[in-house]
């Protein structure tokens, strides 16, 4: 393998891919082109190591190819969209429609078939990775509440959280700054600006929102720092 596992630092900002191929010229291939383009990059030489390394080292994204020891791609594949949404990548000889209409049934983001142009496949890398970004940042969560900011939905352990526009306003501005203590004012100019609220028409928001995360039973509360304004918490 190249680089080892133990040796991905998890702190660094460049995206982690992971490369599923059983021939070392190809997963050699693919690793310095990638890694020419800022990517770091690990690799597994059959299924079953590669849903481990899935598993410790939450990749950005998976090159995966389907003829694989142990397990092959459409089993680790299928593995993966149990547990979670990791974007997949499959670079295959197979380029038999049936077997890449099941790959992206299964679930893969992409498809791309041997013999390859790695920058190719490293635009595909970068192409998939801008869409996950794009969606990751119109969806907000925090603890067990989701907000799809362009559904306008809330939802909670319970399923959906009714909110008028004003509170899921600012459920939303509380959420992109958990933690952060704001006025009153600040809420009035950031959430209401358009309205003809007045700054205790923000209190009463407050307060009905406050209800509905309760009944929703969230777990995420807003506080009242006292003198100050208020702060959304998970904890």
């Amino acid at each position: 393998m190249k680089p080892s596992s133990s040796s991905i630092p998890r702190s660094s900002p460049q995206p982690l891919i992971l490369i599923v191929e059983d021939d070392p010229e190809i997963a050699d291939i693919l690793s310095r082109y990638l890694e020419r383009s800022n990517y770091r990059t690990v690799t597994a030489a059959d299924g079953d190591m590669a849903l481990m390394h899935a598993a410790k080292l939450k990749p950005d994204l998976l090159l995966l190819d389907l003829n694989l020891p142990a397990r092959d791609g459409f089993a680790v594949l299928s593995a993966l969209r149990v547990d979670g949404e990791t974007p997949v990548i499959v670079v295959s000889a197979m380029d038999d429609d049936l077997d890449k209409l099941s790959a992206l049934r299964i679930g893969a983001d992409d498809y791309v078939t041997k013999p390859f142009n790695p920058n190719e496949v490293v635009a595909r890398v970068a192409a998939v990775l801008r869409r996950g970004r794009s969606a990751e940042a119109r969806t907000l969560r925090l603890g067990a509440i989701t907000l799809d900011l362009d559904a306008h939905r809330a939802a909670g352990p319970n399923g959906t959280i009714e909110l008028t526009p004003s509170e899921f306003s600012l459920l939303s501005h509380l959420m992109r700054h958990t933690g952060r203590v704001f006025s009153r004012d600040d809420l009035l100019d950031a959430c209401l600006g358009h309205s003809e609220a007045m700054d205790r028409t923000v209190d009463s928001h407050l307060s009905n929102l406050r209800r509905k995360l309760a009944d929703s039973e969230a777990e995420i509360w807003i506080r009242t720092v006292r003198g100050v304004g208020y702060r959304l918490d998970s904890v």
